[in-house]
């Protein structure tokens, strides 16, 4: 039922399904606040399979999270050689607009973690 052209990475990078990586878990463009399907129109996998089924994507975004911030704050630091604390307050500011890409990552990854532990076979 997968396709054989789309690796488990390039599925993750655009978005599609885990079952079968032909069907897109997104509306629109990542950019425009996307809303997700219900389920895959190729297979019919259901994507949030109950209440707060979403809650593993926000340790997942949060984690992702810390480590953009710490990443932004110390490029800061590095280049302009502020305090730490400035550098921090700068790289949460610089991450404040990577949040979506972030949520949209996060939603993307937790549903391929799922399906490979406890796959929906329905």
């Amino acid at each position: 039922m997968q396709r054989a052209d789309v690796s488990v990475i390039r599925g993750i990078l655009y978005g599609l399904c885990p079952r079968c990586r032909a069907g897109k878990i997104f509306r629109r463009s990542l950019w425009l606040f996307p809303g997700m399907y219900e389920r895959c129109s190729e297979c019919g996998l259901k994507f949030e399979r109950e209440d707060g089924y979403f809650l593993g994507a926000m340790y997942i975004g949060y984690g992702l999270g810390i480590v953009a911030i710490a990443l932004l704050a110390a490029l800061v630091w590095e280049v302009l050689k502020w305090p730490l604390i400035k550098s921090t307050e700068a790289g949460i500011v610089l991450f404040l607009p990577l949040a979506p890409v972030l949520t949209w990552t996060a939603r993307v990854l937790w549903i391929y973690m799922d399906q490979a532990i406890d796959p929906d076979r329905s």
